[in-house]
């Protein structure tokens, strides 16, 4: 059974750090992100890691979010720092066995195009 398992969201104030888990069960998966969704914005994909390991980030948290994988451990990490009160949404873990280049993934995270989404944990960031 697929599964992805979300854990480390909450809330801090503006500058404050966050690292975001996501335990994967259940298939292989090539490609692994993050997005991000606020009620009533459009999706928004954070970054990616492809199967060779390559990373890509939206301008928005570039220099800020390192997106990280720990293969014994089948988690996927996102180390949130600087957070502003912009990065306030409910973060979802998304896995797909294509073996995207990294940024062709950005974009289809974009779209909601990845197989497999976890629950969503949500962070929240006060000014």
């Amino acid at each position: 059974q697929v599964q992805l398992v979300e854990s480390g969201g909450g809330s801090v104030q503006a500058g404050g750090s966050l690292r975001l888990s996501c335990e994967a069960s259940g298939y292989t998966y090539n490609t692994l992100g993050w997005n991000r969704q606020v009620p009533g914005k459009q999706r928004e994909g954070v970054a990616v890691i492809d199967a060779d390991g390559s990373t890509v980030y939206a301008d928005s948290v570039k220099g800020r979010f390192t997106i990280s994988q720990d293969n014994a451990k089948n988690t996927l990490y996102l180390q949130m720092n600087g957070l502003k009160p912009e990065d306030t949404a409910m973060y979802y873990c998304a896995a797909d066995s294509r073996p995207f280049a990294a940024n062709e993934a950005l974009g289809v995270l974009r779209r909601g195009g990845f197989h497999h989404y976890g629950q969503g944990t949500q962070v929240t960031v006060s000014s």
